[in-house]
């Protein structure tokens, strides 16, 4: 009997299933980049995802932008009243210290927290604003790593 013939050969079931494993990580690798925060959105104008470069802010609407959660509504009324706000930490100073955001004077930047549901702290989930009175906004989910600038609702 010669070395060939002595090894067993694999069955051809296990490479095919090892091919479905391979190309069901890649589609769903593919579906979570797509849908990645750091993605851009073309409805949403511009992620800021590592440097201010190629920020844009589209037009003033009265519809919100889908990557907004539900809570970020209850955020943006408490912003345009002045609060009172849930959290100490809102409407403090945010200082862009990883410059992700376009460079402006200390003071312009301000956070807000976007309450998630179920947690028991701030969570990761902000909307920065910026000017006094606010007149830019960005979108956080992943505590300041990428943002997504969106226009708030008209008064």
């Amino acid at each position: 009997m010669s070395h060939r013939e002595s090894r067993p050969r694999p069955q051809r079931g296990a490479r095919t299933w090892v091919s479905l494993l391979v190309a069901g990580a890649v589609a769903v690798a593919v579906s979570w980049f797509q849908g990645h925060p750091g993605t851009s959105d073309p409805q949403a104008g511009t992620t800021v995802s590592g440097s201010a470069a190629g920020v844009s802010t589209p037009a003033r609407s009265d519809a919100l932008p889908a990557f907004l959660p539900t809570e970020a509504r209850q955020t943006l009324a408490l912003i345009a009243r002045g609060g009172p706000f849930p959290h100490p930490q809102d409407g403090g100073v945010f200082g862009n210290y990883e410059g992700r955001l376009p460079t402006q004077p200390r003071g312009w930047y301000h956070e807000y927290t976007v309450d998630t549901p179920g947690l028991a702290h701030r969570g990761a989930r902000r909307i920065i604003t910026g000017g006094n009175p606010p007149r830019a906004y960005w979108y956080t989910d992943d505590h300041y790593a990428s943002f997504r600038p969106f226009q708030a609702p008209g008064p």
